[in-house]
C-alpha cells in the first residue's frame, strides 16, 4: 500500500504551488493536504480550501484572513483559519505534516522554512532566499535536526537528478569536477545594450520560455535569478563557486548538467514546466505522473549555448561577487534585489538601475559575520533601509 503524504504548502496561490496542487490533484490516492498558506490572495486560497479541504489556511495579511475567515464559516467548511508568521511556522511544523513545500517568495518565506527543517520534515525547496541569505545556518538546522531536503528550482532538482544516488556532500568523491547551471537568458538576451533603460515591466516579465510570477520574471530578465541560483548551488552540493558555471542555453530544455572528471557530462532534459521537478520531489524516490507534455526532440530540433556577458548581466556579476565575500554579502545582495525589482515594477525606476541600486547598496551596508537567523534578519533590515535612501535619492 502506497504510503499518503501529508503536506503543508507554503505559497499555495503563487505559481509554484498552484502547480503543486495541479500534482496532488492527479494522485489523490498518495497526498492528503494539511495547510495552505498565502500572503493575501484570499479568494484565490477560498477556492483552494474547498477543492481540497486543508485543516489551516494561513494568511500573513490579517485583514485578509478576517476576511477568508467569514467566508470560510459560510462555505460551510472546517478549515481553521490563522493569520501571521507564527502561524506560518506552526503549519510548517505539525505533528502530521512530513511533507512541506516551503513556496513562498522572498525573505518572508524563511522562518517557516525553518521551522520546518527543525521540525525535522522533508522540505521541497522553492525558497532560494533561503539558501542564498542563510546557507550555512539552514543546512546545518537540516543536519541537526534529520530533515530531508529536495531541490525544486528546476535547474538545483536536475543537478540533484543528475549527481550519484550515493551523493552526501563531497562532489571529489564522487568524481564530479563542475556543475553546469543553465539559464534561459530572458526575454533580453540579444536586446541591444542601449535599448535596456527602456524596457518596461510588462516586457521584463514576458519570459520567452516560463510562465513564473512578476519578481522572478525580472529576476531572469536581469539573470539576477541565475545568481541567486549560484549562492544556492554552492550550499546544496557544497560546490566552490569556481565549480558552478552559468550556461545560457535559450531552449531551456536542458535543466542543467554535471559534469564527471572522465569526461562524462550527465543532463537533466525536460520540456519546461515546473511540475516535472515538484513532481520528482513529491513522488521520491519513485517516479509520478504529472500531466507534463512529453519531449519532443523531433520538435525541439536544436540545443543552443552560449557564455554570458557580465556587461549584459551585471546582476550575475554581483552573485558571484557577493558569494566569495560570504558572511551577510548574499543577504544584502538579495534584501537590495528584493526592493529594486518592486521599484521597477512599480515604475519608479528604470531597468537598469536595478543592477545599479544593489551595487551602491552593497557598499553602503558593508559585510558582517553572520551566526544566527538574527544577524540574516539584520543584515536584511539594513540592506532595505540603505536601498530605501537609495530610491529617495534617485527620485
Amino acid at each position: 500500500m502506497i504510503p499518503v503524504r501529508h503536506l503543508t504548502i507554503l505559497g499555495s496561490t503563487g505559481s509554484i504551488g498552484v502547480n503543486t496542487l495541479d500534482v496532488v490533484a492527479r494522485h489523490p490516492d498518495r497526498f492528503r493536504v494539511v495547510a495552505l498558506t498565502a500572503d493575501k490572495s484570499a479568494k484565490k486560497i477560498l477556492e483552494q480550501c474547498r477543492r481540497f479541504q486543508p485543516r489551516y489556511a494561513v494568511l500573513l495579511d490579517e485583514a485578509s484572513a478576517e476576511w477568508l475567515k467569514t467566508e470560510v464559516r459560510a462555505a460551510g467548511l472546517a478549515t481553521e483559519v490563522l493569520s501571521g508568521v507564527e502561524s506560518l511556522e506552526k503549519v510548517a511544523s505539525l505533528a502530521d505534516v512530513d511533507t512541506v513545500m516551503a513556496a513562498i517568495v522572498g525573505a518572508a518565506g524563511i522562518r517557516p522554512t525553518f521551522a520546518a527543517a527543525r521540525a525535522g520534515k522533508q522540505v521541497l525547496l522553492a525558497n532560494k532566499e533561503t539558501m542564498v541569505m542563510a546557507g550555512r545556518i539552514f543546512m546545518d538546522v537540516v543536519k541537526e535536526n534529520g530533515a530531508t531536503l529536495l531541490p525544486i528550482d528546476s535547474e538545483h532538482n536536475a543537478i540533484f537528478q543528475s549527481l550519484p544516488q550515493h551523493f552526501k556532500g563531497d562532489l571529489g568523491a564522487v568524481g564530479v569536477r563542475r556543475i553546469l547551471l543553465t539559464a534561459s537568458g530572458g526575454p533580453f538576451r540579444q536586446l541591444p545594450l542601449s535599448s535596456l533603460e527602456h524596457v518596461t515591466p510588462g516586457q521584463a516579465c514576458a519570459h520567452p520560455n516560463w510562465v513564473m510570477g512578476q519578481k522572478i520574471s525580472v529576476d531572469s530578465a536581469t539573470m539576477m535569478n541565475k545568481g541567486l541560483e549560484v549562492i544556492e548551488a554552492h550550499w546544496l552540493f557544497e560546490a566552490a563557486p569556481e565549480q558552478i558555471q552559468v550556461v545560457i542555453h535559450p531552449q531551456s530544455i536542458i535543466h542543467s548538467m554535471v559534469e564527471y572528471v572522465d569526461g562524462s557530462v550527465l543532463a537533466q532534459l525536460g520540456n519546461p514546466d515546473m511540475r516535472t521537478p515538484i513532481a520528482h520531489a513529491l513522488g521520491f524516490p519513485e517516479r509520478i505522473e504529472t500531466g507534463v507534455t512529453p519531449l519532443d526532440m523531433f520538435k525541439v530540433a536544436r540545443l543552443d549555448f552560449e557564455a554570458p556577458d557580465f556587461k549584459r548581466f551585471p546582476c550575475l556579476r554581483l552573485a558571484y561577487q557577493a558569494l566569495a565575500t560570504g558572511g551577510s554579502a548574499p543577504a544584502i545582495l538579495n534584501a537590495a534585489n528584493e526592493v529594486a525589482v518592486e521599484s521597477f515594477l512599480k515604475c519608479q525606476m528604470p531597468f537598469t538601475a536595478i543592477p545599479a541600486m544593489i551595487e551602491e547598496v552593497m557598499q553602503a551596508v558593508g559585510r558582517k559575520d553572520i551566526a544566527t537567523l538574527n544577524d540574516v534578519l539584520a543584515a536584511d533590515g539594513l540592506a532595505r533601509e540603505a536601498a530605501h535612501e537609495w530610491l529617495t535619492c534617485l527620485a
